[in-house]
């Protein structure tokens, strides 16, 4: 949603001349998002949409065709349910009171829903005199608001309402009762049936300059079945309702069904109740539970010294040149320091672009900033988290101790807010900075930090475990949450103290060679069998287990990970299989589309599966008790991950999962800002064409790589990046 938040106005294009060739009568009813567009240029839009006959709408819930300039599903999304949640005309102007005049759906349009002195004339709309406009428009006066967005429609001659489809006009046989007539369209309504159609405004520019109508489904950014927008309710003598009032409005309607001869069996009527219930529900509650989460974690960490915004580093100013200051004097700095890395003085801003070891001089104090981060992610800062990773990255990158807070803001994504936990941590007698004291003692935190190392939970469900089930350990969730909680999320629970021991380097060899074997069994001997992660970046223990398959044969590796995982299954070493991922597969194993149908994919959209792993070998193996019961099994379980890659971007998916996290991160920054291309696992594609970029030089059967090492190094070399060995990405 934030890639249109920084639009406030529409841009001029959005905004084009009226073509009285093309009749936009046709449509389904429609309404236009006033988000992003200035109030002028909205009213503009409205203006020219009447004008050309097409049924506008300002109630949101009675639209079926949504135009706005939006370009995201997300934010398509938001729009939508934030206009429905609070009932009023979805412009956000019109204020209703239950003495103003309301609108009626399109089958209630009779004469008693239009206001008698506001007659006026646009199209077939007969018009009033000029004394009975002005008199209706003082009459519903309700609010400053309203009266100006009345004015306004005064002064542009629109319609009265656009709330219709159909067009009222005269009737022959009466001097001022309107009919209704329904035009003909060629769009088949069930099409729109319960459906809502978000249409980016380029669509209405394009059909304009083209005086043709262009097909809806080329611009079409969101649709959704609504079933919420039937279910509020659009009385003319209701007022717009509150959640809560909703929700007891909707209680005592269903009740008074309850006593109809002719419904159905009253078991049958309870589910139906219950399962329409949920439905009303589940649009309120998302929305209200987002913001009592949000406001539940603000008032808990607003004040805090480690919730302090982090200046935003200057990546495009030069890096300023080293003088000694008065701290420099305080912390006993020599005059002599060594010389900064090229990297430095040639402000490389991305992780990808220099050397960043497994080991650094400066681990104490990475690690006082890691803590903050945690502390931002868990608080729903997400800026913060990126900015600190940013930093930490850079500092573990120095080559040498940092001996001053000079050194500090010398490095690119570091600022005078690091310079001074620097100096406060060297200078405290614990080494250890207030705000991680404030962290380490928080309890809020602390039970937040539990929850999120959960396997399944990420840091939004933490919150909303703690803010809205209220559950404050892992007694809390079994007790009284362990039907809601996902699959997944029970196995993380159930093995929560096993997944936190780490794999010492000669578990993670035994279990891969274990995978090799079985998956060579089900395909030959050529199978690759490549361990990535933290254990190939030289980590001595490793929280979990990261392996590639690939084979030299396109065939050979679609559907392979189901083969392999059932095989696995059969011996016993995987216990459960919590996600098996055909996404590769299904796609024909090509790269990853530039523009994918499947949003929020992440960096991997590989075949893969996310097992738990359970070594079958122990002392008590084949044995049973004194009460005749086989011996349990002592092993931990274990988290293994299984990737298959297609030989044709070994290369990527090599170099992508063995990576530090903010290496990969900028690793995808780079080739979009850089080489104007989109990085991912399963390979490389240029932004403007969406054509793959063939890095592993995979399309010549002369070039193709017969080792995937030499396969990764391409990579580097295609982004015209400097190679870096497994163990410098460790970025932290």
């Amino acid at each position: 949603m934030a890639d249109d938040s920084h639009n406030n106005g529409v841009v001029e294009k959005h905004v084009p001349c009226i073509s009285q060739n093309l009749d936009l009568s046709i449509l389904p009813t429609v309404y236009v998002l006033p988000a992003h567009l200035a109030l002028g240029d909205l009213h503009k839009i409205e203006n020219q949409l009447t004008r050309l006959g097409a049924p506008l709408t300002y109630d949101i819930r009675e639209a079926r065709l949504v135009l706005g300039n939006i370009t995201k599903p997300r934010r398509a999304k938001f729009e939508l349910l934030q206009a429905a949640k609070v009932g009023i005309k979805a412009n956000g102007l019109l204020n209703h009171s239950n003495t103003s005049s309301k609108t009626r759906r399109v089958s209630e349009i009779s004469l008693s829903a239009l206001p008698p002195t506001k007659r006026r004339r646009f199209g077939e709309i007969e018009t009033q005199s000029a004394t009975d406009a002005s008199t209706t428009t003082e009459e519903h006066d309700t609010s400053t608001i309203g009266s100006e967005v009345e004015a306004e429609d005064e002064k542009r001659a629109d319609p009265i309402s656009q709330l219709s489809k159909f067009q009222v006009t005269t009737s022959p046989n009466s001097d001022s009762s309107p009919s209704v007539k329904v035009p003909t369209s060629p769009q088949a309504h069930e099409d729109y049936a319960n459906l809502v159609k978000v249409v980016n405004l380029k669509w209405l520019e394009d059909s304009l300059r083209l005086t043709d109508m262009q097909r809806i489904e080329e611009y079409l950014v969101y649709e959704n079945e609504f079933p919420l927008f039937d279910e509020i309710s659009t009385d003319p003598e209701s007022s717009p309702m509150t959640p809560v009032q909703a929700k007891a409005s909707y209680v005592t309607e269903k009740s008074t069904q309850v006593d109809d001869k002719d419904s159905k069996s009253i078991l049958e009527r309870a589910k139906a109740e219950a399962e329409s219930k949920n439905k009303h529900n589940d649009y309120f509650s998302k929305l209200a539970k987002r913001d009592h989460i949000s406001a539940a974690a603000k008032r808990d960490f607003s004040s805090r010294s480690f919730t302090s915004s982090v200046s935003k580093p200057s990546s495009s100013q030069p890096r300023r040149l080293r003088h000694r200051t008065t701290s420099e004097y305080e912390e006993g700095v020599s005059g002599s320091l060594p010389p900064m890395p090229d990297w430095v003085f040639r402000n490389q801003i991305y992780s990808c672009q220099r050397s960043t070891p497994l080991q650094s001089p400066n681990d104490a104090f990475i690690g006082q900033l890691k803590e903050i981060r945690v502390a931002r992610l868990l608080t729903n800062d997400d800026i913060g988290v990126r900015a600190y990773s940013t930093s930490i990255a850079s500092i573990a990158a120095y080559p040498y101790e940092i001996q001053s807070t000079a050194e500090i803001v010398s490095l690119p994504g570091c600022d005078h807010k690091i310079a001074h936990l620097f100096h406060e941590w060297k200078n405290s007698p614990d080494q250890c900075t207030q705000a991680v004291k404030d962290i380490q003692a928080d309890p809020a935190l602390k039970v937040l930090r539990q929850m999120y190392e959960i396997w399944g939970v990420g840091a939004t469900t933490a919150r909303e475990f703690y803010y809205d089930k209220q559950w404050r350990d892992l007694d809390d969730i079994v007790e009284f949450g362990w039907n809601s909680l996902s699959r997944v999320q029970q196995i993380g629970v159930k093995y929560y103290d096993e997944f936190l021991l780490k794999l010492p380097r000669a578990e993670v060899e035994a279990i891969a060679e274990i995978v090799k074997r079985h998956a060579r069994e089900v395909v030959d001997e050529r199978i690759e069998c490549i361990i990535v992660g933290g254990y190939r970046r030289g980590k001595s223990e490793s929280g979990d287990v990261d392996l590639i398959l690939s084979h030299p044969e396109q065939s050979a590796t679609a559907g392979l990970v189901d083969k392999v995982v059932r095989s696995l299954e059969k011996e016993g070493w995987i216990t459960h299989t919590l996600t098996l991922n055909l996404t590769n597969t299904k796609r024909g194993q090509e790269t990853l589309p530039y523009i994918s149908l499947k949003k929020g994919a992440g960096f991997d959209t590989l075949d893969k599966a996310l097992v738990v792993w359970q070594d079958q070998n122990h002392p008590g193996k084949g044995s049973t008790d004194e009460y005749g019961k086989p011996i349990k099994n002592p092993n931990p379980h274990r988290r293994v991950d299984i990737i298959i890659s297609p030989w044709r971007t070994v290369g990527c998916a090599v170099a992508g999962w063995t990576s530090g996290t903010t290496f990969q991160r900028d690793l995808r920054r780079y080739a979009k800002r850089v080489k104007g291309w989109k990085f991912d696992s399963s390979g490389v594609r240029e932004r403007g064409s969406g054509r793959w970029i063939d890095l592993e030089r995979w399309t010549d059967p002369k070039t193709r790589c017969t080792d995937w090492k030499e396969a990764e190094r391409r990579v580097f070399e295609g982004m015209d990046l400097e190679y870096r060995e497994p163990w410098e990405r460790c970025t932290g």
